[in-house]
């Protein structure tokens, strides 16, 4: 089979993933919130606890993460701390059942990019995560 030299070079390019780590200690929305993002093409790790989560962010770098507030032992807006303090400077989406004006307007002074209300609608998820990942497919 014969290829034009601009369908060789198609063939052979790879489109890199963009990594997205999501922490929830609710396995099925942490598992809807997966699917979803894998779907539309994110490589996506997802964790039930903040610990396991910042191990892994130390070693894996993703674009960005995306966080339940509200969590047994933590809350997001902690973990997203603990991530800055590791030197991490990926894009952060806070996920709550329990927003508020207040939870909003902290969340974004603490440097998240997009409050979301739990359960998420899925076009608000992907349209967040694809505006706070923007600089990782346009540098």
């Amino acid at each position: 089979m014969l290829l034009s030299p601009a369908a060789q070079g198609a063939k052979s390019m790879v489109v890199p993933k963009i990594p997205i780590v999501i922490l929830d200690d609710d396995s099925g929305s942490r598992r809807s919130m997966q699917l979803l993002l894998q779907g539309r093409g994110f490589d996506v790790r997802s964790f039930a606890s903040p610990e396991l989560l910042i191990a892994d962010v130390k070693v894996s770098a993703p674009a960005c993460l995306v966080t339940d507030y509200r969590m047994a032992g933590h809350d997001g807006l902690q973990v997203l701390d603990a991530l800055r303090a590791a030197g991490w400077r990926g894009a952060a989406i806070l996920v709550t059942a329990y927003g508020s004006p207040e939870l909003m307007q902290k969340a974004i002074a603490q440097g998240f990019q997009a409050v979301l209300d739990k359960p998420c609608k899925e076009s608000a998820l992907v349209n967040a995560v694809i505006a706070a990942t923007r600089r990782e497919r346009d540098p």
